[in-house]
């Protein structure tokens, strides 16, 4: 609870360095990069019952909702939508469980708003469930925007502080200022990868996708673009600009954080 204890409104950055958007249809949440929109940025509501408990209030006044349909028939994974229900209950209520810096935010039922990556529809797509792979994708980064100057009491702790100088926090005295704003973008650090995926006959499908990659080897970018992709055993190749036959990545990858497309050949493909 401390991530959120003197938070007025935060925006919250998932594994894939997205940040948790509430669309602008005032229904549906996605992830996006671009974090200094106002529709990135959320407000902490406090339940006086449950004082291990928060609400989250998009930019369109709707809270961030667990609901109970699936994201898509026949797979694991419920919508997480916004919603306005004329009675509070417990679909709008998220418990803070910190892990280090981050945080998990688990519904009342125990399941945890999950960000998800891999390939359309699952790309850019928020749900809540218990996952089994992928664990750190229900990981979440709390980035304070305005700090609420009278925070609540914890009644299991009255005299609970934090500190507001702890460095896992990015604070701004003013959610509008220009300058506050600039400390959320993505950091120059690492590499762009664009990666395209190879379908089981080795053909090469047109949908792209793109991360910034930090890593240093090819193993890491292999391990990187799992978890985007959510297969297994995949092989990372680039395309022979001579004859335009794929080869596979085995040494080391280009110097200086040059930008970087690749083709992501799945073990199950005859190419």
């Amino acid at each position: 609870m401390e991530h959120f204890h003197r938070a007025k409104s935060v925006r919250l950055r998932s594994h894939h360095h997205k940040y948790l958007l509430a669309d602008e249809d005032g229904e549906h949440v996605s992830q996006d990069r671009q974090g200094t929109v106002k529709n990135a940025r959320w407000t902490v509501e406090f339940d006086n019952d449950y004082d291990t408990v928060i609400r989250l209030k998009s930019c369109y006044g709707r809270y961030l909702t667990a609901s109970g349909d699936p994201h898509l028939l026949g797979a694991t994974g419920q919508k997480v939508i916004q919603s306005l229900p004329r009675k509070i209950d417990s679909s709008v209520d998220w418990e803070p469980v910190p892990e280090g810096h981050k945080v998990r935010l688990k519904t009342r039922y125990g399941n945890y708003l999950r960000a998800n990556g891999g390939v359309p529809p699952w790309r850019n797509s928020v749900t809540h469930d218990i996952p089994h792979r992928h664990q750190n994708w229900i990981l979440w980064d709390v980035e304070i925007v305005e700090i609420n100057l009278d925070p609540p009491r914890q009644r299991s702790d009255p005299s609970v502080d934090v500190d507001l100088c702890d460095s896992s926090f990015q604070l701004t005295s003013a959610p509008t200022h220009q300058a506050s704003d600039h400390n959320f973008g993505i950091s120059n650090e690492g590499r762009m990868i664009y990666y395209k995926l190879a379908d089981d006959d080795g053909v090469v499908v047109e949908a792209e996708g793109s991360f910034l990659f930090k890593g240093k080897s090819v193993q890491d970018l292999a391990q990187n673009l799992e978890e985007e992709t959510e297969l297994e055993g995949i092989t990372v190749c680039s395309r022979n600009p001579l004859n335009g036959r794929l080869y596979p990545l085995r040494l080391a990858l280009p110097p200086n954080n040059t930008v970087m497309h690749v083709i992501v050949v799945p073990a199950t493909s005859k190419g």
